[in-house]
């Protein structure tokens, strides 16, 4: 009989995930308004995505289209529970089950989520849900090399740094390197506590404010 470890783990389901101030939602054309709204004059919040910045709506509208109809790679909508309104999305990318890894990408967070509590809850939802929920025990984190909002995100969220694979991607007509970070099951447990302590309500003041680092904690 094979053991738990050998079987293989259950594919995330679009379903939606409820924090504390955030909202998940599976993403749907029902959020494309909100989320036109929350693109408007952020350009540069799309320069390391495949697509984006968008002309229209309309534009908007057919991306939208393909991320949700997506079998292979569940998205979600960032609903912000403050003003019950999409901010934002992200998805669970490249998994396999067998293997029982996955990564949390394809992430676009609007300005007004960056660097915030609402978006560190978005993905530490996700990382609950692979990791507690589904049982996997690889959980990886990619970006363009010389995207370094995100390169700082993964360290901030416990990730391992694991190498560059060069020249291994093209993104809006430029070769870019692909630099690969991962947290594994072992790991999670102190990174699941850290994360809980510093989204805790009383480790922010009254405008919102972190009053200690991640890092910190």
């Amino acid at each position: 009989m094979l053991s738990d470890r050998l079987l293989p783990r259950p594919f995330p389901e679009k379903i939606i995930h409820e924090g504390s101030y955030v909202r998940l939602e599976p993403l749907s054309e029902r959020h494309i308004d909100d989320l036109w709204n929350a693109a408007e004059n952020a350009e540069s919040s799309w320069e390391y995505l495949r697509y984006g910045p968008f002309d229209d709506i309309e534009s908007l509208r057919t991306v939208i289209q393909e991320l949700a109809g997506r079998s292979h790679q569940p998205f979600w909508a960032v609903v912000d529970r403050g003003n019950n309104r999409a901010k934002g999305w992200l998805s669970i990318c490249d998994v396999y089950p067998h293997e029982s890894s996955a990564e949390i990408g394809s992430i676009w967070f609007s300005p007004s989520m960056q660097r915030s509590k609402v978006s560190t809850e978005a993905v530490f939802i996700l990382m609950e849900y692979v990791f507690d929920r589904l049982g996997y025990k690889r959980l990886v984190w990619r970006c363009f090399e010389d995207n370094l909002p995100s390169r700082h995100a993964a360290e901030r969220y416990g990730f391992t740094f694991e190498g560059v694979w060069r020249s291994g991607a093209v993104a809006k007509g430029r070769t870019r390197d692909i630099r690969w970070h991962s947290m594994l099951i072992a790991e999670w447990p102190a990174r699941q506590s850290a994360i809980r302590s510093w989204l805790n309500a009383e480790n922010f003041d009254q405008s919102g404010k972190a009053l200690r680092r991640l890092a910190d904690i």
